[in-house]
């Protein structure tokens, strides 16, 4: 009993496999793309805070500064 066995059906699913295999790179590469810009976004949120609470710091020093000129401090 000899059964002629192709690779046809085993052919179509590699193939398949290598769809979605593409198909999932270049779904990674977008969420990377995503993520880098996100990254990007929240450095520039942190280094705005972070100016801001340098400016307002300066402000205080200088307020004591002028409290203290002007004798206003307790």
């Amino acid at each position: 009993m000899t059964e002629n066995v192709t690779n046809e059906p085993i052919l179509a699913h590699l193939k398949l496999t290598q769809a979605k295999l593409s198909d999932h790179d270049e779904r990674f590469s977008r969420v990377e793309s995503e993520l880098r810009a996100i990254k990007v976004h929240v450095a520039r949120l942190v280094q705005s805070v972070l100016t801001r609470v340098t400016a307002q710091a300066s402000l205080s020093i200088r307020l004591d500064r002028i409290e203290r000129g002007l004798d206003l401090t307790d």
